[in-house]
């Protein structure tokens, strides 16, 4: 049986999809999340060297820091690998916060800025090289056969664009040659978070110019069924797409008749009008594949975990750039409760619960 017949042959009981959301150190959450589930199934499955998460889905979609993620899965390397990237790295990709206020840290930031984010940029391919080493999107279809894509903003035309393992048989094979670490920070350039990402084009002697995926599809479930659909073609098998959050904060505010002439400041010389793009478009993402899924011809569920109400102590801690050990651990320690949670619902036999529970018991062990 060939390596890729996961993807052509195999008759399964759904074609299961993993979309990660966006969220900077909110990553750490999502990865603690899976690792507090994996290693409740491999106690559970007798598995002391634990489950390839990755292996359980045919297509892995993540966008910006759900990139980082996803990759890290698509490769084999385990969710509590992750969560040491991001306690371990983050405060050297995001060596200085965003300023929150009119003060001097802006007014030095204005200047010095450029120089923090040289230096996260630096950390961060520093600790993705670590992990991914010099693997391409072809070597991970080649020995994975698990597909990726990958969203991301070109910035010569403005235009989405996603990076994708050559699982389409009429790809023109694109992106092969790009590593893990050139679509991870392409996908994680986040605008005043971090640097754009200059990508060499394999081959040639010029590189393109990306930022953050999250700008069109921070919640990538869209991009996700839309990939789904493209590789199943006339085949009737169910999608399964899994959807996972990173704890985002509750949006929104209320704003008085005689505050509606925001000025500079007051939408953070754009700051936050970007803050509200990623926002609105999440949930926007989310209602559109809910409104698709009875116009399509064949059976598409979605599950969107974990789904438990954000703790007001947790608010302080759910900025991008959040860094601080107390922050991190909280993040950590959240996420478990969540997982608990999660498990909660996979005793009580809810369709989203059951759910959870077959991919995860799906799950090959990892080699050792």
């Amino acid at each position: 049986m060939g390596k890729h017949e996961s993807l052509t042959k195999v008759i399964r009981m759904a074609f299961r999809v993993l979309s990660i959301d966006g969220g900077g150190m909110r990553g750490i959450y999502t990865a603690a999340y899976l690792e507090a589930l994996e290693r409740s199934f491999a106690e559970r499955r007798e598995l002391p060297q634990g489950l390839d998460v990755g292996k359980a889905f045919h297509l892995v979609v993540g966008t910006s820091t759900g990139a980082i993620i996803g990759c890290g899965l698509a490769k084999g390397v385990s969710p509590s690998e992750m969560v040491q990237l991001y306690r371990n790295h983050g405060p050297m990709i995001f060596p200085k916060r965003m300023p929150s206020a009119l003060n001097w840290d802006l007014i030095t930031q204005l200047r010095k800025r450029p120089k923090y984010l040289e230096s996260g940029n630096d950390a961060l391919k520093g600790s993705l090289t670590q992990v991914f080493g010099k693997m391409t999107m072809r070597q991970v279809w080649d020995e994975r056969a698990i597909a990726l894509a990958i969203p991301a903003v070109n910035m010569s035309t403005y235009r989405p664009w996603v990076f994708k393992t050559p699982h389409d048989p009429k790809s023109d094979h694109r992106d092969d040659k790009y590593t893990l670490i050139d679509i991870c920070l392409a996908s994680s350039a986040a605008p005043l978070f971090r640097s754009l990402a200059a990508i060499d084009q394999p081959g040639g002697d010029s590189c393109d110019i990306f930022t953050d995926g999250g700008l069109w599809a921070n919640n990538p479930v869209v991009v996700a069924l839309v990939e789904a659909l493209r590789i199943l073609g006339d085949r009737d098998e169910e999608i399964e797409i899994f959807s996972l959050g990173s704890c985002g904060k509750p949006e929104g505010e209320v704003i008085r008749r005689d505050q509606i002439h925001r000025g500079l400041l007051e939408w953070k010389f754009g700051g936050e009008a970007a803050k509200v793009a990623i926002a609105s478009q999440e949930f926007a993402f989310d209602m559109m594949a809910k409104f698709l899924i009875p116009h399509l011809k064949k059976p598409v569920r979605i599950v969107r975990f974990p789904s438990e109400k954000i703790p007001g102590a947790m608010l302080q801690y759910l900025d991008l750039d959040e860094t601080r050990p107390e922050g991190l651990e909280a993040l950590i320690r959240h996420a478990r409760q969540d997982a608990h949670m999660t498990n909660s619902a996979i005793q009580q036999g809810t369709d989203e619960g059951c759910m959870i529970e077959s991919v995860f018991n799906d799950m090959p062990p990892r080699e050792a």
